[in-house]
């Protein structure tokens, strides 16, 4: 049995802006939604806590230690034609230490800093909805 195909899975999202108000994202190396851009983020393990999962899954994709500022939403993540069905909260973060950098190559193909204004067009689904909570909170 796979977790997010034979039964819903359970995820979160770090939405981490910096002072230049530009967007930290990765390229998806892997389905589902490959080559499409997100923020980074994970499924949460058997006794964590979603917190506790955004801030070990930042540090396990940036190898940045973030600071969780607030929750922002959650989205249904259903891909049929991927079998795939995730639900997903997102949080917005702050960096609290490091530079990012790919840390898990097999799974990110690309990370970089979008101006918010200019992301790119291949978003997931899960980073778009994110993007909509950010907007809702300003």
């Amino acid at each position: 049995m796979e977790i997010g195909k034979d039964y819903i899975g359970v995820g979160v999202g770090a939405f981490i802006v910096n002072k230049n108000n530009e967007l930290l994202l990765q390229k998806r190396a892997v389905p589902a939604e490959k080559d499409h851009w997100c923020i980074p983020g994970g499924r949460v393990e058997l006794f964590e806590t979603l917190e506790q999962t955004v801030i070990r899954e930042a540090k396990e994709e940036t190898g940045l230690d973030v600071k969780i500022i607030s929750i922002m939403g959650v989205c249904n993540h259903i891909i049929k034609e991927e079998n795939a069905h995730w639900v997903a909260a997102s949080y917005l973060c702050e960096i609290d230490k490091g530079e990012p950098r790919i840390m898990e190559p097999d799974k990110a193909s690309d990370m970089r800093w979008f101006p918010l204004d200019k992301l790119p067009a291949k978003l997931t689904i899960t980073t778009k909805k994110a993007l909509e909570d950010y907007n809702n909170l300003k």
